[in-house]
Order: C-alpha cells, then sequence, then structure tokens
C-alpha cells in the first residue's frame, strides 16, 4: 500500500472565466477538487506514493474524478462506490480588490457525506503506510463521516501509522462548538497538526501574542508532537504573502516569507500539507517547513486545486530562483 493515506471528499469544482459573478455567467470552467485528494495528488507529485479514500457515486462524474485522481499518480483501489448518491458541488467566483473571491457549495447529501463505518476496509488501507491525513473538512460533512474519521483515525494509529491531521475550519459546513465537539477527542491521535491562527481560535478558543505562542499551546493542550501553521497576508486579493513555521518539542522552525501574485488560491493550504508531510517523511520538520512554504507559494500560479508544481521547480524556489523567464 502507498506511503502516504488520505480520506475525504473531493467536488466538482465549476468556476465563471473573466471574473464574472455566477448570477452573469453564461459558461463555468470545470476542474475538481477536495482537501484531501489536492493532499494525496501533492504528495505524489514530489515523489511519494500515495492513496485517497472516498466513496464516490458512480456514474460519469464519479468516473471523472477517479481519472483525474490517477492523472496525478493516486492509488484509487480503495475507493468505495454507489448507485444511490450524488457528487457535491462547489463554485468559485473570482473577486478583485475591494470584491473577495467566494465560495458556493452544493455538497449536501453527496456520496460520501453518506458513508458509514465499516464500509473501508481499514486493515488492509493501512498495509505499509506509514502517515495517514485527514481534515476537519470530512468530519464537517455529517454524523457518520465524523464517526468514520473517527474509525480511521484509530486504525491508522493500531496499523503503526502516524496521523496527520489539518484543522481546516468551514463555517458554511459546521458551528464552531461543533467543530471543537467532534474534533477535540481526535488530538488524542494526531502526531501532526496543521492549521492557522484563525481556525485554531474558531474551533479550541485558543489565541496568543503570535503565531509561535498559538502553535506551542496547541502542542502543549494536547500532546501533539509536531504543530504547522501558515500564514497568509492579503494585501490585496491577487497579491498576497505567504510563509508558515513549526513547533515541536521545544524548537520552531521558520522559513522566509514569499511575495506572490495569485492566479488562483484554492488548494494552497493543502499544498502546504502534502510539501510538509514530504519534506518531514524524506528528512526532517526544518525540511518540511520549506518543502511546503515554497510548494504552497508556487502552488498559487496556476489554476485548480491541484498544484501541477515540480520538485526541482519547487527546490529551486527555496534556493533562491528569480523572476527571469526559464529557457
Amino acid at each position: 500500500m502507498p506511503e502516504v493515506v488520505t480520506f475525504g471528499e473531493c467536488m466538482l469544482r465549476l468556476s465563471p472565466p473573466d471574473f464574472q459573478r455566477l448570477e452573469q455567467a453564461s459558461q463555468l470552467n470545470i476542474t475538481v477538487g477536495g482537501s484531501e485528494l489536492n493532499v494525496a495528488a501533492g504528495v505524489a507529485r514530489l515523489g511519494l506514493s500515495s492513496a485517497w479514500i472516498s466513496r464516490l457515486p458512480e456514474n460519469p462524474l464519479g468516473r471523472m474524478v477517479r481519472n483525474k485522481a490517477r492523472e496525478m499518480g493516486v492509488d484509487t483501489s480503495h475507493l468505495l462506490w454507489t448507485k444511490d448518491d450524488r457528487l457535491g458541488l462547489y463554485f468559485v467566483e473570482y473577486g478583485a480588490s475591494p470584491r473577495a473571491s467566494s465560495v458556493l457549495y452544493d455538497r449536501g447529501m453527496s456520496a460520501i457525506a453518506n458513508i458509514q463505518p465499516g464500509e473501508v476496509r481499514w486493515r488492509a488501507v493501512f498495509e505499509g503506510c506509514r502517515l495517514f491525513h485527514v481534515s476537519g473538512i470530512t468530519p464537517a460533512l455529517s454524523d457518520s463521516a465524523a464517526a468514520v474519521t473517527a474509525e480511521a483515525i484509530t486504525a491508522a494509529k493500531a496499523a503503526g501509522a502516524l496521523v496527520s491531521y489539518d484543522l481546516n475550519y468551514r463555517a458554511k459546513l459546521w458551528s464552531q462548538e461543533k467543530a471543537c465537539q467532534i474534533q477535540t477527542p481526535f488530538m488524542n491521535d494526531v502526531d501532526i497538526l496543521i492549521t492557522t491562527e484563525e481556525d485554531t481560535e474558531r474551533v479550541f478558543g485558543i489565541t496568543g501574542q503570535d503565531y509561535r505562542q498559538v502553535a506551542k499551546k496547541l502542542a502543549d493542550q494536547f500532546k501533539i508532537d509536531v504543530v504547522a501553521i501558515t500564514l497568509r497576508g492579503t494585501p490585496s486579493v491577487w497579491r498576497n504573502t505567504w510563509s508558515a513555521l513549526a513547533y515541536s518539542n521545544g524548537t520552531f522552525y521558520d522559513d522566509v516569507t514569499y511575495e506572490i501574485e495569485v492566479v488562483d488560491r484554492v488548494g494552497s493550504g493543502d499544498t502546504f500539507s502534502a510539501g510538509f508531510l514530504f519534506g518531514f517523511l524524506t528528512q526532517d520538520i526544518g525540511r518540511g517547513v520549506k518543502v511546503g512554504n515554497a510548494f504552497a507559494a508556487l502552488k498559487h500560479s496556476s489554476w485548480g486545486d491541484f498544484n501541477w508544481t515540480t520538485l526541482e521547480e519547487t527546490e529551486a524556489l527555496i534556493k533562491g530562483a528569480g523572476l527571469r523567464i526559464v529557457r
């Protein structure tokens, strides 16, 4: 089985071209995207084997998602299929300052929202797995999805795999109170927590004077080995800054801050997770921060949820590659 396994939803993504509002659009660009598949695709893109677990409708849209996962080199052999449910949709409306970009979900009663405990053969899934990754989006989908998330985390630990968790709070999916109630028990088995300062406050009510203090409080309160926090500045919709840090066992790991021109920011946090996990599994925490930070910064330069950046390009940015044309 692949070294990294992820579990979560993938949806059809529809976006009006040319900064149009949904109300005025006459056509939509189509791709696929979902947090945990984005991570699996990024890990595979960088060079580690990965698998993605989900539940899809047995129709052309479900097959489209599977085919895109395969195109990115992701193992899909343990996907569940159903004839009764639908694929979730989401719409991305691109803004420009002072109007922010926005997301509209149409994912109710999706195939994975109806997943039930006992459906996934976790023992077979985690055979040979080094790390399991899931995000807070998955348990937000339904009570049964939350139960399967708990089941997966327990099975991963039983198989000897590390557990990586991205807090990834989505206010359109559940309340802060329920997010805290459901996810707090998960933290007992989490080895790597990836989050933002904002999500940490919303879900756990943890604040600090700066990001470092927040990371340390998280590690101390939940006894988590590694806490990574992504740092985004938004002076405008299409010009951002991006950086990250990690904390583990009394040590902070920092990296440079990148100034980025945004083509598409959706999926950038997942890309950081992928880069961090790749660097961590192939070397150490410091390497994870550098690879995750650069890989995510580069993701902003391409359209769609997936990151089409190569490891070579990531390494070049870490070493200070310039902006002159490459030829």
